[in-house]
């Protein structure tokens, strides 16, 4: 009965999926690729991997920080990283002593190091939670790349590294946007663990 529609839905998705990925070209992935270097850099340095993010994000940036700190692929050595959207404790006090627009920022403020790497992940680029905290970032002089959908939003002013997957389809932006974190946390397990 619904196996028509199921179907049209499938396809349409995968479609959209599809034109994003072959809109990436390689001269579009150098941040990409830069993210890959300075990631392995900063943790043979000592440093870590900072993950943010709003709703559907914060879910990426904890996800993503699990596949480091736990595993990808096969049991190694855990790796530095860590998601500032999991510390309901943080993220309440902050938002309630200060505002919702400062949640990562103080915590940048709190646990960054000038050799970390902040990743933040937004589909619209324009979470201003997301700005503060590549702002503080920048300030601390720590290395700066975020995952952003549709055109970056304002944040690709402040990343340092934009990595934008042009598409205006929140799922689908996710869905990228996820792929490319994994691909992210497959190479610095091969690269770092052997």
């Amino acid at each position: 009965m619904y196996s028509h529609k199921i179907q049209r839905y499938i396809k349409k998705e995968l479609n959209e999926i599809k034109l994003i990925l072959q809109i990436l070209d390689e001269n579009k992935l150098n941040n990409f690729d830069k993210l890959i270097s300075e990631s392995i850099k900063a943790i043979k340095s000592g440093g870590k991997i900072i993950l943010f993010g709003n709703g559907g994000s914060a879910s990426d940036a904890q996800h993503l920080a699990t596949e480091l700190t736990v595993r990808y692929k096969k049991n190694r050595k855990a790796l530095p990283a860590i998601s500032l959207a999991t510390d309901t404790s943080a993220l309440t006090a902050i938002g309630n002593d200060f505002s919702f627009e400062d949640i990562f920022s103080r915590q940048i403020e709190a646990v960054g190091k000038k050799n970390d790497i902040i990743i933040g992940i937004s589909t619209s680029g324009n979470s201003k939670n997301i700005i503060n905290a590549l702002k503080i970032g920048n300030k601390m002089r720590i290395k700066t790349f975020c995952f952003l959908g549709k055109k970056g939003g304002i944040a690709k002013k402040y990343s340092k590294y934009p990595i934008i997957f042009p598409n205006t389809s929140t799922s689908v932006t996710q869905v990228i946007q996820i792929t490319f974190g994994q691909i992210f946390c497959e190479i610095l397990e091969k690269e770092l663990c052997g």
